[in-house]
C-alpha cells in the first residue's frame, strides 16, 4: 500500500476515533444506554467501510516475471488471484513453447477467472477459478506481442473485476 494511501487511511481512522470518543463522552452524561448501543454499531460500521475502501484498491506490481524454461521445455509459473489483482500481473514467455500456469485463488468468497483472448495473436484462454481453489492451465503462444490478461467477473450493477484493476499482461517474445 503506498505510504500516502496508508497515511490517509490512518488520518481518517483517527478522525473517526476522535468523533466517536466525543459522542461517547456526551452520551455517557446525557443519553440512555439504548443510544450508546446504537452509536457503537454506527462506529463499527464506519470502521468496516473504511477498511473495505482501503483494501479494495488492488496492489499492482510493475515488475515483470520472466517465466523460466524447464528441462522438459515447459514454461511454468504460479499466479495468485486475490481481490481484484493477479500476482504477478506481467508475465514474459517465449513464443512456440508451452506455458503452464497454476492459478490459485486466495479469495475466500469471490470467484475469479483468467482470460487471454486475442484471435489475431492465436490466444484463446478462459478459465474460471472458484474462491480458494487451484487450477492448472496449459497453452502455447505462437505469435509475439503483448496480450491483456483480465478477469471479467462482475456483480451487477457494480464494475467488473477488470474495471477494478484485475488485469495484467502476457508478453510473448
Amino acid at each position: 500500500m503506498p505510504r500516502s494511501r496508508c497515511q490517509k487511511s490512518l488520518n481518517l481512522l483517527e478522525k473517526v476515533d476522535q468523533f466517536l470518543s466525543f459522542l461517547l463522552e456526551v452520551m455517557m452524561t446525557k443519553m440512555p444506554l439504548q443510544w450508546l448501543h446504537m452509536l457503537s454499531m454506527v462506529g463499527l460500521l464506519t470502521l468496516v467501510v473504511v477498511a473495505i475502501t482501503v483494501a479494495a484498491e488492488p496492489p499492482q506490481s510493475d515488475h515483470p516475471m520472466v517465466i523460466p524454461l524447464a528441462a522438459d521445455g515447459v514454461q511454468r509459473a504460479p499466479i495468485a488471484l486475490d481481490s481484484y489483482s493477479y500476482t504477478p500481473n506481467h508475465l514474459i514467455v517465449e513464443a512456440g513453447r508451452p506455458v503452464e500456469l497454476t492459478l490459485t485463488s486466495v479469495a475466500t468468497i469471490i470467484p475469479h477467472n483468467f482470460i487471454i483472448k486475442d484471435p489475431a495473436g492465436g490466444l484463446s484462454v478462459e478459465q474460471d477459478i472458484g474462491a480458494g481453489k487451484t487450477v492448472t492451465i496449459t497453452f502455447t503462444p505462437t505469435q509475439r506481442g503483448t496480450f491483456p490478461i483480465y478477469c471479467d467477473k462482475r456483480l451487477w450493477p457494480l464494475p467488473s473485476h477488470r474495471d477494478k484493476g484485475m488485469e495484467g499482461k502476457l508478453e510473448v517474445r
